[in-house]
């Protein structure tokens, strides 16, 4: 006879509870557990902080947003509907808290930033690709073709390829920039960064993959120096 517990009814009934991507989490969070509250603080607040600062004016008003939606988190635990990640949860939160804070302390900023403009020009030069004349229309030129980094952190301080990367994401429209963070440097998701930005997974591959092909196109530069 099929148990309750199994997986498969579990599944198929309507009546079984959700469980959140992250319960476990959760649970504790909700039970007042304060060594998984400081865990998620030590490991998420550098992160929290760096985009907060695409918002605010300084550290200090970065600073005071990402207290604010922890307080949020710790105030909404209750609330929470779990149809994502904590995670993507408590972005989502520290975006709205950011975008609330830079309203009120009317930052000037470019309109392409606010609105997220993206630019309509192919993401790698079209140089790079055979002609029709080719014998691989559309492939890669010889000369075109990315090149292995290798070990760029053998030959050079890390901090230069930092360099390198920080000013390539600075020079990127907001929405690429936020998207780029959360997956490459935060290590989010697919789904909880579509849940975070507010947008479609197909928005979410075509920001990812604009905003990386510039980040490679400024590191490819920058192995050629």
């Amino acid at each position: 006879m099929t148990s309750l517990s199994d997986p498969a009814v579990l599944a198929t009934d309507p009546s079984a509870p959700v469980q959140a991507p992250d319960g476990d989490l959760l649970a504790r969070l909700r039970a007042g557990d304060t060594a998984a509250f400081t865990a998620m603080v030590d490991e998420w607040s550098p992160v929290m902080l760096r985009v907060a600062r695409r918002y605010v004016r300084d550290r200090a008003a970065a600073e005071d947003v990402v207290q604010d939606t922890l307080l949020g988190v710790v105030t909404g635990l209750a609330r929470f509907e779990a149809r994502g990640t904590v995670r993507s949860w408590t972005f989502s939160i520290l975006i709205n808290r950011a975008k609330s804070r830079c309203d009120r302390d009317v930052r000037v900023v470019p309109s392409s930033v606010l609105t997220g403009t993206e630019s309509s020009d192919p993401t790698v030069d079209p140089a790079r690709f055979q002609g029709p004349d080719g014998a691989h229309p559309g492939h890669w030129t010889s000369t075109g073709a990315p090149r292995r980094w290798g070990q760029p952190e053998q030959a050079v301080p890390d901090r230069e390829i930092r360099q390198v990367v920080e000013r390539a994401l600075d020079l990127l429209p907001e929405r690429q920039r936020l998207v780029v963070e959360m997956r490459d440097i935060e290590g989010m998701s697919a789904e909880e960064t579509c849940v975070t930005m507010h947008v479609s997974p197909e928005n979410q591959r075509v920001l990812l993959h604009r905003g990386r092909a510039a980040v490679r196109s400024a590191l490819e530069d920058y192995d050629r120096a």
